[in-house]
């Protein structure tokens, strides 16, 4: 028992004393909050022995403090004179120290104390979870990661075009292509690791249209051994401010059945990147297997999730996708969040065309049921043009739902697309009007 005790003791000194290693920048900033502290403590000795010395002879130690401490300078002076000084001290020592142990891990130009103060207010920022694919999603949780690193975006896996598709293909693995968008997105490094993260090889007959990313996620899938692995891996690799994560492990193919044009006759469609390609109107999607399992890390996040955001995104290829999972669409129902579906700001040729928010709305509500959402958040602002595209328009049907929320959302370079801090601030401004002080979500708000 005393030789473990013993041991125990000499391993935490051991680990105290490499602090004190010669070229680590620690000691001289130790050493001056030391001075600092000393000072301090002389400015409260000076009071204190004036106050309480009852003898008139003063032994040596005392008679070297008396000098020391410029007994001609009057008490409260000297007091102030030395505690200011050692106060003075141990905030520039302890600033100094800051900086000299975290600075190797703040980004270039970048101030320690502002770096801390926002992972800490993040660190504080509620729970949310994203649902969607493609660029609407990355687009969200750029502008989400400067309010919270609480974040999950949970992704389709449904993707079979481009190089997830040659991928999923040839190594029997799932999808990555959405996944590198998000991770990219939250990626705390959004300068040069990011960008080979997103390169996408040409001039090349075996490597062109492959990104980057896409292939070190299937490389990561083999060394690891799993999808999911290989997923997180990534994610620390990019330094990534929250979690990416598929909606099923399962292997799923979506499928289609579309109405011809000029005709009542409909096909069926398969596979997520022919459905947008194909002359027709979207009755229906659904998965095959429909009994896919969600992925169990994505449930638990739901049900604790304080917001949950759906979209924006391509309808039927990105968003219901994910719906579409049997476990993933009963744990939304069953989580208190505030559900949040974000209307796109410009229809989808193959897809959503002429397709008002209304339309996108009832589309989403025959998949997954009515009342699913608490918020239907739509842009109001269509001064720029938007070339070929066409305005998802805010009609009187969505107008007269309680639950519609519009905001200016639109991107003003690209105003198509939505601006990733406008969305981000409206969400959180919806958020926090709709809860009480603890967070709780408020029924009774419109």
């Amino acid at each position: 028992m005393s030789n473990s005790f013993s041991a125990r003791i000499w391993k935490t000194a051991r680990k105290f004393l490499r602090w004190f290693r010669p070229g680590l920048g620690i000691k001289r900033w130790l050493t001056l909050i030391l001075i600092g502290v000393t000072l301090l403590g002389l400015g409260f000795a000076v009071v204190l022995i004036d106050l309480y010395r009852t003898d008139s002879s003063n032994p040596i130690f005392l008679t070297l403090l008396t000098y020391a401490s410029l007994r001609f300078i009057p008490r409260l002076a000297r007091a102030l004179i030395f505690g200011g000084i050692g106060i003075g001290l141990v905030i520039y020592g302890i600033l100094k120290l800051n900086s000299s142990v975290l600075q190797p891990f703040v980004r270039p130009g970048d101030d320690v104390l502002r770096q801390i103060r926002n992972y800490r207010r993040r660190e504080r920022g509620p729970r949310v979870v994203t649902i969607g694919g493609g660029h609407g999603l990355a687009t969200l949780l750029r502008g989400l990661k400067s309010h919270t690193s609480n974040l999950t975006a949970v992704v389709t896996v449904a993707d079979d075009g481009g190089s997830s598709g040659r991928l999923r293909e040839s190594h029997g693995i799932l999808p990555p292509g959405d996944i590198r968008n998000c991770l990219a997105a939250l990626s705390n490094d959004e300068a040069m690791l990011t960008q080979l993260f997103q390169y996408r090889f040409s001039a090349s007959p075996e490597l062109e249209g492959h990104s980057f990313g896409n292939l070190f996620i299937a490389a990561l899938a083999d060394i690891t051994g799993s999808f999911e692995d290989a997923v997180a891996e990534s994610g620390r690799v990019l330094s990534v401010n929250g979690r990416v994560l598929p909606s099923t492990l399962h292997d799923v193919k979506l499928v289609a059945s579309m109405e011809l044009p000029h005709s009542a006759n409909e096909i069926r469609v398969e596979g997520e990147s022919k459905i947008p390609t194909m002359a027709g109107r979207v009755n229906r999607v659904w998965l095959e297997p429909d009994n896919a399992p969600a992925f169990p890390p994505v449930i638990k996040a739901i049900l604790s999730a304080d917001v949950i955001v759906v979209g924006p995104g391509s309808l039927y290829t990105s968003l219901l996708p994910n719906l579409l999972v049997h476990d993933l669409l009963s744990a939304m129902h069953t989580s208190r969040a505030v559900k949040v579906y974000v209307c796109n700001i410009a229809t989808q040729a193959g897809e959503t065309d002429f397709f008002t928010c209304h339309d996108h709305v009832h589309a989403l509500e025959n998949h997954v049921g009515e009342d699913l959402f608490d918020v239907i958040l739509c842009n109001d602002n269509f001064e720029n043009p938007i070339g070929n595209n066409q305005w998802v328009q805010t009609d009187n049907q969505t107008l007269t739902d309680v639950r519609t929320y519009c905001a200016n959302l639109a991107d003003g370079n690209h105003p198509w697309r939505h601006d990733s801090d406008k969305l981000a601030q409206v969400i959180m401004d919806i958020f926090y009007e709709r809860t009480g002080p603890l967070g709780t979500q408020d029924k009774t708000t419109p």
